[in-house]
């Protein structure tokens, strides 16, 4: 029987399409962090203020790889190199989503759109890591090897998504509703599209690995096109509402060590 959790138990359970699902995972992290950084470093200054929290984003990020690859040493692995075709971070920026790289390597300040472009990307783009994190957790919280991590990370991307709202939210109160509501649609169509290529192409490969019978994927792929189905239908409306947080000022400290997994 096919379920998410059976299924993560055969990648978990194998050292090589383990070693697979944290390299993703940590390359994906790792990027994410280094654009946090650059744009915590180009705030314009009148919103210096948010640059801390921007910056702490990119910190859990940063610790998130480092715990996925400390994952890795554990088991006695390296990281191997990413295949193209699953590189979700790189390829929403080729999509055109969030901010280019191009622009976060120059020394010219962001503009007050550009924080709308970056704080709408982040909303749609934690939705989709908070909802995975939330499954992990359901399923592998009390993991001997994983479940310390999964905690860790499911509650840094909650965080994440409250910060992203209650910033929009902010902005959207100044005047900018419009735009912000265009662009989280934009990246919300676009994010959920590439989710579904990078989803195939990732069970592309964890089939070749693990030997899985032609039933298996096609099964698997069937699934993943009936969840984009979904998501362009009606599902994409959940990454682009906006509401208070529970979560105040989540953002506001700075980023939870993680001494264990270092």
């Amino acid at each position: 029987m096919l379920s998410a959790k059976s299924l993560f138990q055969e990648i978990l359970d194998d050292d090589e399409s383990f070693q697979l699902f944290c390299s993703i995972a940590a390359s994906g992290e790792s990027q994410g962090g280094w654009e946090n950084a650059r744009i915590a470093a180009l705030v314009p200054e009148s919103e210096r203020a948010l640059a801390p929290k921007i910056a702490r984003h990119g910190a859990d990020e940063d610790k998130h790889g480092r715990i996925f690859n400390a994952l890795l040493r554990k088991r006695g692995l390296a990281p191997v190199p990413v295949p193209h075709e699953t590189d979700y971070t790189m390829l929403l920026e080729k999509h055109g989503i969030g901010l280019a790289h191009e622009k976060l390597r120059a020394d010219r300040p962001l503009t007050l759109q550009d924080l709308i472009v970056y704080l709408s990307h982040s909303r749609v783009t934690e939705q989709r890591a908070a909802e995975q994190m939330m499954m992990l957790r359901k399923y592998f919280e009390d993991h001997p090897v994983v479940g310390r991590a999964v905690r860790m990370i499911s509650d840094d991307e909650d965080n994440h998504l409250a910060y992203a709202h209650e910033e929009l939210l902010r902005f959207a109160a100044a005047g900018h509703g419009r735009f912000i509501q265009l662009t989280l649609r934009e990246c919300a169509l676009a994010e959920i599209r590439v989710y579904r290529d990078v989803s195939l192409a990732v069970m592309d490969h964890m089939g070749r690995i693990l030997g899985w019978p032609g039933a298996k994927s096609a099964a698997l792929a069937a699934g993943i096109h009936a969840v984009y189905a979904w998501e362009r239908f009606a599902g994409w409306r959940r990454m682009v509402t906006l509401q208070m947080p529970q979560r105040r000022d989540a953002l506001g400290g700075p980023a939870a060590p993680a001494h264990e997994f270092a």
